[in-house]
């Protein structure tokens, strides 16, 4: 089955790992977009290199400022967040460098702390932005 609705578009960018399911790397509609989970993958490596919180952090969001760009839309556009954690033990790190590139705008935010992430990684972050 194929998505024929005009009203959600399929957002996709090379600048960041390509969506390895069946997914999308984010959809907008309605005048938002939502950007699929981004592990923290390092920008133009496709395996998986498992980093420092910090660095898997900062690529994660990397990745969902490319694909909120490939939309015409920016991370001072983010409404809502979710950030999955292998353990609460990295929370404060993650916090700090989440804060790093957010600086002032801070959108609403979930946490959820879960067992494992896909291929090791210890952080995921999925957003919902302003088209």
């Amino acid at each position: 089955m194929t998505n024929t609705d005009p009203r959600m578009t399929p957002i996709t960018t090379d600048k960041t790992r390509a969506a390895g399911g069946h997914y999308s790397q984010a959809m907008q509609a309605g005048g938002m977009i939502y950007v699929s989970g981004q592990l923290g993958f390092m920008p133009g490596v496709k395996e998986p290199i498992i980093g420092t919180i910090q660095e898997q952090t900062r690529n994660c969001l990397t990745s969902l400022e490319a694909i909120l760009h490939a939309a015409g839309s920016s991370l001072n556009r983010v409404v809502k967040t979710t950030v999955y954690v292998s353990d609460s033990d990295h929370w404060p790190e993650v916090n700090r460098v989440y804060g790093e590139i957010f600086g002032d705008h801070k959108p609403a935010r979930a946490i959820v702390p879960c067992k494992s992430l896909h291929y090791g990684f210890d952080v995921e972050i999925e957003a919902v932005a302003l088209a």
